[in-house]
């Protein structure tokens, strides 16, 4: 019996914001390797039999290896499981995802890409910021907040960024914000340009920040903002005000069983 390892996006945080076919794979799979930052109520919907492997990776917080999780995700496969590797947001958008399919290639292992919703666009259409926008913005940009440490020099080209770019959405970038506002100011970017910073986006927790590029840092640190969160930079934040439409419950408290049942009657 061979097996086989889906790489599925869970999605932005909302448990109802996973695709059909994510939800299909979650409650099919023998074993699922997931990351921290998965909704509980997302994780509920695998199947009651199914092995659950907790991965970490967390910005900031210890996580497990690389290596390790590649290493888990082919032995469980070789094993003649079905293996879901359940990641947040998309797994091809800083999700690491590429990495875990080359190593899967390399050993000869089937896998399948399932795609999910990025933060990268849900956390500003839930605060009611278009990307893009026919008389604001153009092109978008979506930037990691935090390189690979190991690296010896930024990929990010700064002055590209600020003046050839209309909307900015960088990701995992709380903890870099004083650096991200001076890098696009000092390369052209206008220092009253409006930004918003978004945490835990889709879910009962969501808060919107808004201030300028010059302001944001300050802003979000004597608000208490924390990871996760979503930076976006640029004219279509001004829309904000206007097409704020997401106003979170007081609390999300779902029954696991009818969230499950809720769930597959949607997909059977």
């Amino acid at each position: 019996m061979s097996g086989f390892v889906s790489l599925v996006g869970a999605g932005p945080g909302d448990p109802e914001l996973i695709t059909v076919k994510g939800l299909r794979r979650l409650t099919s799979a023998d074993v699922v390797v997931y990351d921290a930052l998965v909704h509980p109520d997302t994780l509920a919907l695998a199947h009651p039999a199914a092995e659950l492997i907790a991965a970490g990776k967390r910005g900031g917080q210890p996580s497990a290896g690389q290596d390790w999780i590649n290493a888990v995700l082919i032995e469980q496969a070789q094993l003649g499981k079905q293996v879901v590797r359940l990641k947040g947001g998309d797994p091809f958008v800083f999700g690491r995802g590429g990495e875990e399919a080359t190593a899967l290639a390399a050993a000869g292992v089937a896998w399948e890409v399932v795609p999910g919703i990025s933060s990268a666009i849900a956390a500003p259409a839930y605060a009611g910021i278009p990307v893009t926008h026919r008389t604001a913005a153009s092109s978008v940009a979506f930037i990691t907040g935090h390189e690979d440490p190991q690296r010896p020099e930024s990929r990010i080209d700064w002055r590209a960024l600020a003046q050839g770019v209309d909307t900015l959405v960088f990701l995992m970038a709380v903890g870099r914000l004083e650096h991200i506002a001076e890098q696009l100011i000092a390369h052209g970017r206008a220092a009253d340009t409006p930004v918003a910073i978004i945490r835990s986006a889709t879910t009962s927790e969501q808060i919107v920040l808004t201030a300028t590029l010059a302001s944001i840092a300050a802003e979000a640190g004597r608000a208490g903002i924390s990871a996760p969160a979503t930076l976006v930079v640029g004219e279509v934040v001004r829309l904000h005000e206007s097409l704020a439409w997401f106003e979170p419950p007081v609390a999300l408290e779902f029954s696991s069983l009818a969230l499950r049942q809720a769930a597959l009657a949607s997909v059977y």
